[in-house]
């Protein structure tokens, strides 16, 4: 099969660790008879210093014109100063706006090789740690009315939270239809004691759960579920939730797992096509050192295959090459302890095609 990839290596640490992942993505073509073809194009500060704007149109236009779409990194401390509409991660929320990628998938799992990594007890993550957040991408207060206006206190701003009955039930859907697949547990985050939009959430929410007698819901208000998520982080299997909270609550369960640097993400449409992407960030800090780690990026192209794609085998492939490496003791030096062996991005990325070549 051929599959056209649209790929966004965008700033800081993006274009090596995209380098290492098409490597990857290549192999895997390889051994198992496909073809990839990437096309290259700009978002984010590249963008705005090679054409003056951080989402070029002829970028939305390829990737709606491939099957799937792989981004690196946007943003850096380069562009802060721009005003808001301009900086860099603009293009993020105009790729999920443009693209209608509405579902966000985030697992935070915790591979046994780095379980010292975990800043929690080990008591409370024994026998590890599974969780895939479910975040509402396209609607809340990221999109909502936003202005500034004159009041008697003096300038005052606003970002409005509003969510539709279809935006709740289609995040919905996606959530309890993973559940099914897992272990038929969804946990649903609002904050309905306080915020109208909340209690929207979780009338749809509930009525949702009633397709699906299997699946187990709760209910739980976002500052209770942030809490849990350090004090009993494995009643938890799939959890649903808005754009904002999503946004925090998945950062905090990649923390748990104590290393941001190993968690992939995927944002879906309708239907297959979806953009996949580590959580960490660009790292300007460490960009063109060679001593970024890959295996995020890695492992949001073994979702891609998994979800865009429908090839399991080889998304498998990809994730066993990854615990591998690990299980073999090798560690870029964002998760490596004293006296292990300390690998570059281009090695990691040698060794990973290397186990996938058996």
């Amino acid at each position: 099969m051929n599959y056209k990839i649209a790929v966004i290596p965008g700033d800081g640490i993006g274009p090596e660790v995209i380098a290492q992942t098409t490597r990857v993505l290549d192999e895997v073509g390889k051994k198992y008879g496909h073809t990839f073809d990437f096309t290259e194009v700009l978002a984010g500060g590249c963008a705005i210093d090679a054409v003056g704007e951080c989402l070029p149109k002829e970028t939305v236009d390829i990737c709606r014109q491939s099957d799937a779409v792989l981004l690196g990194a946007v943003g850096g401390p380069k562009w802060d100063d721009m005003p808001g509409k301009e900086r860099p991660e603009m293009a993020l929320l105009g790729l999920r706006g443009q693209l209608g990628l509405f579902a966000n998938l985030r697992p935070a799992m915790l591979f046994e090789e780095l379980a010292d990594a975990c800043p929690l007890k080990p008591e409370l993550v024994s026998g590890g740690l599974d969780i895939v957040v479910v975040r509402e991408l396209t609607g809340g207060i990221y999109f909502g009315e936003k202005g500034i206006k004159e009041t008697e206190k003096g300038t005052a701003a606003y970002d409005v939270e509003e969510y539709s009955e279809m935006e709740v039930r289609r995040i919905a859907k996606v959530a309890f239809d993973m559940a099914m697949k897992r272990g038929r547990k969804v946990t649903s985050v609002d904050k309905a004691n306080v915020l109208e939009s909340s209690r929207l959430w979780r009338r749809v929410v509930t009525e949702v759960s009633k397709d699906y007698p299997e699946v187990e819901l709760n209910h739980f208000y976002v500052d209770n579920a942030a809490m849990q998520l350090v004090r009993g982080p494995k009643q938890f299997d799939v959890i649903v939730t808005s754009n904002i909270f999503g946004d925090i609550l998945s950062d905090e369960a990649s923390q748990v797992t104590g290393s941001i640097g190993m968690l992939p993400s995927a944002s879906l449409a309708t239907g297959n096509f979806g953009m996949y992407e580590p959580v960490h960030g660009s790292a300007p800090d460490i960009a063109g050192q060679d001593i970024a780690n890959p295996m995020a990026t890695i492992l949001s192209a073994a979702m891609m295959l998994r979800y865009s794609f429908g090839l399991l085998e080889e998304a498998d492939a990809i994730e066993a090459a990854v615990k591998k490496v690990l299980a073999d003791g090798h560690r870029t030096a964002d998760i490596a302890k004293d006296g292990e062996d300390v690998i570059g991005t281009a090695r990691c990325g040698d060794l990973i095609v290397a186990a996938i070549q058996g």
